[in-house]
């Protein structure tokens, strides 16, 4: 193998076991955090996780316009005294930001635990948003090996704390596994600093307010930032509908069936993170080729993988029986992981890489306008929660199929008759899981998967060897 190839396939393998001890970790605490806390203590927990995860957009785009302007460079190229000045910019903007969350949560909070919430969502606003303009920096710039230990110090450390209040102190309160959180988060910042220290730490005699280079980031960031939290609001807005709806330990059960089937996603963005920098640095001309390919062996992978959902529907109800009825409706949303997967994987890391921002945050916003009429209708007029938690496969398997079929006009090639089976075998999967006891449900979707296998045998054997043919060369 060349050089290329090499360097390739050590940033997956880093990128992999990040992910993979990610995965591990985050499956840990999935299962054993709500077997050892109260059903309305889970809920708390979520809540916080529910809110931090929107954190992450207010930096204003600054953090996505530097990965998408300058992924694909190498590192020791970067304007070092630039990255400096805008680092320690963006610094005081989430100072700002944290002390206004702060001061706003303290006049207007409901109760001590929303305040709680609201304080160490102030604290992670800080840390988080910080930590990714140097993050971004790194996986743009192909330094993977450095992002895959930040990864896991984070994880392995969070993962410790808890398990060491659970077991070792038997602490069973939220508001100690939040500050977990956010001490792993803080070690992975100074690490991050750490493998970053000739961009954070210069004379300042060097720093200068850059607001020209910041206007950029931010204009070129904004449409893939407001992209993003459409993103993530097309899932919120069910949740929040259904916190709102019923109450905070129906929330914290939904939030477990759906962190559950978001758990392949750990995998799936390992190869996205590599992917990216090695796409913009392929000729636009052999991009629709590669997709073809890759979207063949990732769909085979993705419409295998739901058959997990079987043993694994039966091992947590045994394991979990407080949530029993929970995973019931585990078979309405596990499909999530295929689309999410390949949104995640082919679609967004393609139309970032051609600089296609715009129809990201097109297809977005169209759905979470969906995702809002949906909500509504069964959550206020339906009061259902069956009909809500298929509302979100509904909705992101929307903003697929859209997303992709923009994608293929771009590139030019025909995707909706594999578009149209992937819809029947999901379908067929929900009604088989619904209806049909789990042995029994597991074979028949089995034979499903088979019919796929031999209907796409030509395509699917073609993508492997071609793989194998691009990784030794």
């Amino acid at each position: 193998m060349n050089n290329k190839t090499v360097s390739l396939m050590k940033n997956f393998s880093y990128s992999l076991i990040s992910n993979l001890v990610s995965m591990f970790i985050s499956t840990i605490v999935i299962l054993i955090v709500p077997k050892f806390i109260g059903i309305e203590e889970y809920g708390y927990w979520q809540l916080y996780l529910f809110y931090s995860s929107y954190v992450g957009f207010l930096h204003l785009g600054w953090n996505d316009g530097v990965y998408l302007r300058y992924g694909g460079k190498e590192y020791k190229d970067l304007d070092k005294n630039l990255f400096f000045s805008q680092f320690w910019m963006l610094v005081i903007l989430q100072v700002i930001v944290g002390i206004t969350i702060l001061v706003i949560a303290t006049l207007f909070a409901a109760d001590l635990d929303k305040l709680f919430i609201f304080k160490m969502i102030a604290i992670c606003t800080i840390i988080v948003n910080v930590r990714y303009m140097l993050i971004y920096i790194l996986q743009g710039t192909n330094r993977i090996k450095e992002y895959a230990k930040i990864t896991m110090i984070e994880k392995v450390l969070y993962c410790c704390l808890i398990l060491l209040l659970l077991f070792l102190l038997g602490i069973r309160q939220y508001n100690l596994l939040v500050l977990a959180d956010i001490i792993g988060k803080t070690a992975s910042l100074l690490f991050t600093i750490y493998y970053c220290r000739d961009i954070v730490f210069r004379r300042m005699s060097e720093f200068y307010f850059g607001i020209g280079e910041m206007w950029k980031n931010i204009s070129v960031g904004i449409k893939l930032m407001f992209a993003n939290i459409a993103s993530i609001l097309i899932l919120g807005i069910v949740r929040f509908g259904i916190e709102r709806t019923w109450d905070v330990s129906t929330f914290g059960k939904i939030s477990l069936i759906i962190s559950i089937s978001n758990l392949i996603m750990i995998f799936i963005n390992a190869v996205g993170i590599v992917m990216f920098p090695m796409l913009r640095r392929i000729n636009e001309q052999e991009l629709p080729r590669i997709y073809t390919i890759l979207r063949a062996f990732l769909m085979s992978i993705l419409l295998g993988i739901l058959i997990i959902f079987y043993p694994l529907k039966i091992t947590l109800s045994i394991w979990l029986p407080q949530y029993v009825e929970s995973f019931l409706y585990m078979a309405l949303i596990f499909p999530m992981c295929l689309y999410e997967g390949k949104m995640s994987l082919l679609i967004n890391t393609y139309l970032k890489s051609l600089r296609k921002e715009r129809v990201i945050l097109n297809v977005n916003i169209i759905t979470v306008v969906l995702s809002i009429i949906l909500t509504i209708v069964c959550t206020s007029v339906f009061k259902s929660l069956t009909l809500s938690i298929l509302s979100i496969v509904l909705l992101l398997a929307f903003r697929c199929v859209l997303a992709e079929v923009f994608l293929s006009k771009i590139l030019n090639i025909a995707v909706k008759k594999d578009i149209l089976l992937e819809i029947i075998i999901t379908f067929l999967f929900i009604i088989i899981s619904w209806y049909v006891n789990s042995m029994s449900a597991a074979l028949i979707y089995l034979v499903v998967y088979g019919l796929y296998l031999l209907i796409k045998k030509k395509e699917i054997v073609s993508s492997f060897k071609q793989i194998k043919q691009f990784v030794s060369r």
